[in-house]
């Protein structure tokens, strides 16, 4: 579990756990750390490693988006460091004051080896929130925060390090799994989104998913266009009247039909209602 470091003073590191990634940005000014991790717990031992980096100490956190794998860490930093600003997107703040107590539960009810761990955890909500990009100056670098449009959540923003050329994606991009589609997932814009993260990018950029190891551009592409194809084959579906509940069955889908249901049931209700007819008898 200790960091990799992948460019000029960027680690990350994979936690079994969730297998959430974990990026540390370092400038002359101190340590940009993006995403917690899933505990209180493990927001500490996660100190402990950056610690062990000996390249400062935090002056900012990031979270990519409001579930509770990528932030309830955050408790655990504000321990360490009570001053230390928690950024994150503006929506991202609106999910989690929504959701954050019905996840937390969901989340100890249904990890029983974690479930105490989860329970002793706070959630720490982000206080400096943004609508469209941020920048963030650790002094000899620039770092930029951007909101690419809806996806993975409403919510979901990008880390840009331009000196660099690397991108952390949060769960707009996956890499150890096929993208999550949530209850609270956007398929119909994810695609539309991965086009502005693509434009963030590089032949050459080092892109780093909120799951799984760093990857390429190319990876990128493969993936906007796979959820594309997803997309747009909800979209066919449903403007040719076939019902929901018929959808599965009525197309080759890009993967196994347990995994793109609720994607399915997501795209159904994103499109207007014009594009959903009734079959003609």
């Amino acid at each position: 579990m200790t960091f990799t470091e992948i460019a000029d003073r960027v680690w990350v590191t994979r936690r079994p756990w969730y297998d959430v990634t974990t990026t540390v940005v370092g400038g002359e000014r101190g340590l940009v750390v993006v995403d917690t991790h899933a505990s209180t717990a493990a927001g500490r031992e996660l100190i402990r490693d950056v610690r062990a980096l000996g390249a400062g100490e935090v002056v900012a956190v990031v979270n990519t988006h409001w579930h509770l794998d990528h932030l309830l860490g955050n408790e655990a930093f504000r321990e360490v460091w009570p001053e230390v600003p928690v950024h994150a997107h503006e929506e991202a703040l609106a999910e989690l004051e929504r959701g954050a107590v019905a996840a937390l539960e969901e989340q100890a009810g249904t990890d029983e080896e974690h479930r105490d761990e989860l329970l002793a955890s706070t959630v720490v909500p982000p206080d400096h929130t943004f609508s469209s990009a941020r920048v963030l100056d650790l002094g000899d670098r620039a770092l930029e925060l951007v909101h690419p449009g809806r996806g993975h959540t409403s919510g979901d923003l990008v880390l840009r390090v331009p000196d660099a050329d690397v991108l952390v994606a949060g769960d707009l991009v996956e890499s150890s799994a096929p993208p999550s589609f949530g209850e609270d997932s956007w398929p119909m814009d994810w695609p539309l989104s991965l086009d502005i993260v693509l434009g963030l990018t590089t032949a050459t950029s080092v892109v780093v998913p909120g799951h799984g190891p760093v990857v390429d551009r190319e990876f990128v592409e493969e993936q906007r266009n796979t959820i594309g194809v997803l997309a747009e084959t909800a979209r066919d579906l449903a403007t040719r009247g076939v019902p929901l509940g018929e959808a599965l069955d009525a197309a080759e889908w890009p993967w196994p039909r347990e995994h793109v249901a609720t994607a399915v049931a997501r795209a159904y209700a994103q499109l207007p209602r014009s594009q959903r007819r009734l079959p003609l008898i």
